[in-house]
């Protein structure tokens, strides 16, 4: 499988394309062993991408963010949740598989898992839609909470949109009553909910189902009321560039924990959530367990008011 690189990645990608060369070279000539130089190489390109990805701008983090090779919600569903049964249909027109949610076992401890999913190549991302939510999306997720809520069972949500579907058939299902009602679910549910932010996080799409006790964020993820394209083009009529928007909009993880909007950084192995699948994966399970454990036992009055509490605190960093 062909290696994906972003554009400040091109540096690391041509001592790696030598690497490459010479580990065929190796192999098939006769003239030496090239085994020295290739650890040489190795050793210069892995700290030249941990120099790369500790100095990252707010439109590189936007970059790595999307990156296709990230872990999605199949990934995390198969890595962390035991005994996952997929639920479907939001009982009124059809199922979208945009969000994808069910019931499993977290570290032996029942559980809804929900969240987006993007999809890796061109029938898994047409079959999800890229990660854009119809409104059946959000009414599975709803619907997802409620038995939850009735199941008296924690939630966990994993959150990777570029925001919710805006096409016409979307609108008229009513799309934005179907985010405005996910949230306002989310808000009241009287069970713990943890969300995690695993790649981009856009507008209300993102948040109708990252209405969490406790919001987390990956340390290269992003989570934004709309995409610095989208925002260069609309706020600024595309006098600015996407990288000015993106750092602008502070829509970092760092940023965004400085604003109260996450509660919490889950860091990242070097070069990426995409370089080391199993260790995010570790990460992102290690982070959920210790907030659910710090839920337990919180009665379902007292959940809503912390719930409450966080989100009023979003942004009142000078305030008492």
């Amino acid at each position: 499988m062909a290696v994906h690189y972003l554009e400040f990645e091109r540096p690391i990608a041509d001592i790696e394309t030598k690497i490459e060369e010479l580990s065929k070279l190796s192999e098939t000539s006769a003239a030496g062993n090239f085994d020295a130089e290739i650890e040489a190489l190795r050793a210069r390109a892995q700290e030249m991408r941990r120099d790369a990805y500790a100095n990252l701008d707010a439109w590189q983090k936007t970059q790595v963010a999307r990156h296709p090779d990230r872990p999605h919600f199949v990934d995390y569903a198969g890595g962390l949740i035991d005994d996952f049964v997929e639920l479907k249909g939001d009982r009124t027109f059809a199922d979208d598989q945009a969000i994808i949610g069910g019931l499993g076992r977290f570290r032996g401890r029942p559980v809804v898992v929900m969240g987006n999913e993007k999809g890796r190549d061109t029938v898994t991302r047409v079959k999800h839609n890229f990660g854009y939510a119809r409104p059946e999306g959000y009414r599975k997720a709803i619907r997802l909470m409620e038995l939850a809520e009735r199941f008296k069972l924690p939630i966990i949500s994993l959150v990777d949109t570029p925001g919710a579907y805006p096409g016409v058939a979307s609108e008229e299902r009513g799309v934005a009553e179907a985010i405005a009602r996910s949230t306002e679910r989310g808000l009241m549910l009287g069970v713990p909910m943890v969300a995690v932010i695993t790649g981009e996080g856009a507008s209300g799409g993102a948040i109708a189902i990252a209405c969490g006790n406790r919001v987390l964020i990956l340390e290269h993820a992003i989570y934004m009321v709309i995409s610095p394209e989208g925002a260069n083009s609309i706020i600024w009529r595309g006098a600015q560039t996407p990288d000015a928007a993106a750092k602008a909009m502070k829509i970092t993880a760092q940023d965004l924990l400085g604003l109260k909007i996450v509660d919490r950084i889950i860091p990242e192995p070097p070069g990426g959530a995409h370089s080391d699948p199993e260790a995010t994966l570790k990460a992102v399970g290690d982070a959920v367990e210790e907030e659910l454990k710090a839920l337990e036992g919180l009665t379902p009055d007292e959940l809503r008011k912390q719930r409450a509490d966080r989100f009023y605190a979003i942004g009142r960093t000078g305030l008492q």
